[in-house]
């Protein structure tokens, strides 16, 4: 059982720290790591966010437009900048 209380700040789900920021994950990923870093952020199951990311594309193609937002916009673990906050900064540098 774990003996960690609530407003210690040190909330454990699955024997991982809580989020505290939405991270693209590493470790959990099919594609980009974005269900896995998204579940990570909202403590829920992987497998769910999975089903609902799948359920959007099959239903609505909003879907897939949001995935790849979300993996453009959301930077993976260990890194600073999102995707498209590199992109932009390295058009910026060779602009000037």
């Amino acid at each position: 059982m774990n003996t960690a209380t609530a407003g210690a700040g040190s909330a454990t789900v699955y024997g991982q720290p809580e989020a505290s920021q939405l991270r693209r994950s590493g470790d959990d990923k099919m594609l980009a790591g974005v269900a896995g870093g998204i579940a990570r952020y909202l403590n829920v199951n992987v497998t769910l966010v999975r089903v609902i990311i799948a359920a959007l594309v099959v239903f609505s193609g909003a879907g897939a437009a949001l995935y790849l937002a979300a993996w453009l916009l959301i930077p993976a673990d260990g890194e600073d900048q999102s995707i498209a906050e590199a992109w932009i900064a390295r058009r910026q540098d060779r602009l000037r």
